[in-house]
């Protein structure tokens, strides 16, 4: 019985319900305990045979849920139709409650939360609004310090693509390798030069603009770009779990929460049962016992969710300050400071981006110092004497006609006294010939002979022919002293083969020293017939200068005889000169004048170390001394060479240092100098 009425109690109506119903509907009425049990008994018998009638209309109308409409029906098919007008009245007065429930809910007041969690779920939303503005600021930060890169790089490309173009335009314009003889001689074109070698410079120095912002900007930029979002991405991860851990403490802190209100309302149950129990006077001793023990296991129970719930409450109140008072406040300050270092990092690159072009500054400065020199350097006197050494000829202007009488036959008929003898006859020149030969020479007047070339440079007037003569012998000793050279060290490594054996056959290198002395000898053959050529144009140079003198002083001639001056040919024997009483050779003239001038110099020397020159015939120098060189060596190891006082001798090959001069008129220019050098 007991254990059928504990089961009883978990399906009937409260107790309590029912006893306040009984007051209201009869206040002055007493009514017995056991009445009430029957009152309980009826109404939970009443209550199962409505549900059991409504649920076997719910299954009937294929329904899984038992709807109020459900529950009349019911009480109209089990003949209780008269209560149904009050359980509708009954149910419209629930649906009113209902609704005024649901519209009360939306205030802050009803809505049944502690004010403690309400302040939490502030605290909360107020955390996360400024995390996420942070998280939206300092992504802003990344993104313009990309874009501010960006724009480096552009500028990068610029100075690259300027340079560039820069240096296509030098090497456009830039003078392409020519010969020595197709060098660019005049001071407006040198510099041309230089200014295009200073804009290539200009160029280097905007590549070097270019490289400087790439390397200590671009690249910074880049690399702090890289760490500032593994930075970010850190610093809003601790800060999201930090707000997960804070969660999950006020979960568990709200579980205990609503475990111990539940065990609370279980120990209030299990004490309303133990003192309805304890009233009752029908109840038996086991019945209130158990009732008691459930009290007592209920309320231990209530206690320990009670320390389960404040451990937990004050564990989540000391983790909330830690999150609201430490844990933010750090992750929002290492924020801060990650953004405070990315402003001074665009600060420095932008102090760097100007340092990039400062740098260079005094080096382009230089540069257009230089294109300034260059433009001063032009001198338009030299450029005029630089055309004229070039297209000099060494021809004189063409002398007077002669006038030639041609009455002279008319008077010779009349009269037998006409003043003629046969030596002025034999002066007399064919004016055919004398304007044939007059016309010869005015190449630079009149039309150049066509002809081919020849090896002389006969073909040439006397001053081109002078030069050219000259760097053909400069070019000739140039080549001996490749094959002089070449010949000791043949015969040096034949000596090491004649004393080494193994390292060679000795008799191999015959061949080629045999070709070599026959080289030598061919070129100082040529070099001996080119300085022949050479000092014949330079002795009718000379010769013609003081002709020219001397025809000065008798220009005035008389009536019937020749001008001194005669018409320049290739044969000095065909010259017609001036008095028929000079019976000088034209030949005779040159030795003459070779005897007296002397050696041109051909370059110049300095004394390595001191010599004696105790022999017949060498000369004695000093070390450091510098000499004229007027002859090369001839493979004897000697050269002739000159003082500035006129005195000359041999001195050994190896005891100067040579220096030929492609003109050998420069050299007195260059010795003074080089003495000046030694006195300094």
């Amino acid at each position: 019985m007991a254990s059928s009425s504990g089961n009883d109690d978990d399906l009937t109506i409260p107790r309590a319900a029912i006893n306040k119903m009984i007051k209201e509907t009869l206040p002055n009425v007493r009514v017995a305990n056991d009445a009430r049990e029957l009152v309980v008994n009826c109404c939970t018998e009443f209550i199962h045979l409505i549900s059991s009638e409504a649920n076997e209309i719910c299954n009937k109308s294929e329904k899984k849920t038992i709807s109020p409409e459900h529950v009349i029906q019911a009480l109209e098919s089990l003949g209780f139709g008269s209560y149904i007008s009050e359980v509708k009245e009954v149910l419209q007065e629930c649906k009113t409650v209902a609704l005024k429930r649901r519209k009360a809910s939306s205030r802050l007041e009803n809505l049944g939360i502690p004010e403690e969690e309400l302040l939490r779920q502030q605290q909360e939303l107020f955390a996360k609004d400024q995390f996420d503005n942070l998280d939206k600021h300092t992504q802003w930060g990344i993104d313009f310090l990309e874009k501010y890169a960006k724009f480096v790089k552009e500028r990068i490309e610029i100075e690259q693509n300027y340079a560039k173009q820069l240096r296509n335009l030098v090497k456009k314009y830039c003078p392409k390798r020519s010969p020595k003889d197709e060098e660019p001689r005049f001071t407006s074109c040198i510099a041309f030069f230089n200014i295009l070698n200073e804009l290539n410079d200009y160029a280097g120095q905007r590549e070097v603009v270019a490289e400087e912002m790439g390397h200590r900007v671009y690249g910074e930029l880049m690399r702090y770009s890289h760490d500032l979002k593994t930075e970010r991405k850190m610093h809003l991860q601790e800060g999201r779990k930090a707000q997960q851990y804070l969660d999950m403490c006020w979960k568990q802190m709200d579980n205990s929460k609503k475990k111990f209100e539940r065990e609370c309302r279980e120990a209030e149950k299990a004490q309303q049962s133990y003192e309805r129990l304890d009233n009752d006077t029908n109840a038996t001793k086991a019945d209130v016992e158990k009732a008691k023990q459930q009290l007592n296991l209920r309320t231990h129970m209530a206690d320990e969710n009670k320390n389960e719930y404040a451990a937990q409450l004050q564990n989540f109140n000391g983790e909330q300050h830690k999150h609201y008072y430490i844990v933010i406040p750090q992750i929002y300050k290492q924020l801060q400071e990650m953004d405070e270092r990315r402003t001074i990092k665009l600060s420095e690159c932008y102090k760097g981006f100007a340092d990039s072009e400062r740098k260079v500054i005094p080096i382009i400065s230089k540069c257009l110092e230089g294109m300034i020199l260059a433009a001063k350097s032009v001198d338009e006197h030299r450029d005029s004497q630089l055309v004229i050494d070039c297209f000099k000829s060494g021809f004189e202007p063409p002398g007077d006609f002669p006038f030639e009488d041609y009455s002279q036959n008319i008077y010779r008929t009349i009269s037998d006294g006409t003043i003629s003898t046969p030596k002025q006859e034999g002066m007399r020149i064919d004016s055919k010939t004398t304007v044939g030969k007059a016309k010869g020479k005015l190449w630079l007047f009149g039309k150049k002979p066509k002809g081919p070339a020849l090896e002389d440079f006969s073909h040439l007037p006397p001053e081109q022919r002078r030069k050219k003569l000259q760097q053909r012998i400069d070019e000739l000793n140039r080549e001996l002293q490749k094959e002089t050279d070449q010949k000791d060290a043949l015969i040096k490594m034949k000596d090491v083969y004649e004393k080494n054996p193994q390292m060679g056959d000795p008799g191999s290198l015959q061949p080629k020293l045999t070709e070599t002395m026959s080289n030598m000898d061919r070129l100082r053959m040529e070099i001996h017939k080119n300085e022949a050529w050479l000092s014949e144009v330079e002795g009718k140079v000379a010769a013609r200068s003081d002709r020219r003198h001397s025809s000065d002083i008798n220009h005035l001639v008389t009536q019937g005889r020749e001008s001194p001056e005669g018409s320049y040919t290739d044969d000095a024997n065909q010259e017609v000169r001036g008095p028929p009483q000079q019976h000088a050779h034209p030949n005779e003239f040159d030795d003459e004048f070779e005897d007296d001038d002397p050696l041109p110099a051909i370059g110049h020397c300095k004394a390595i170390y001191p010599f004696d020159g105790h022999n017949e015939g060498t000369l004695a120098m000093k070390e450091g001394e510098v000499l004229y060189i007027i002859e090369e060596d001839k493979g004897d190891g000697w050269t002739r060479a000159r003082r500035h006082n006129g005195e000359e001798g041999y001195v050994p090959t190896s005891y100067i240092d040579v220096t030929l001069e492609k003109n050998s008129k420069a050299n007195t220019w260059q010795l003074s100098l080089l003495e000046q050098e030694d006195v300094f």
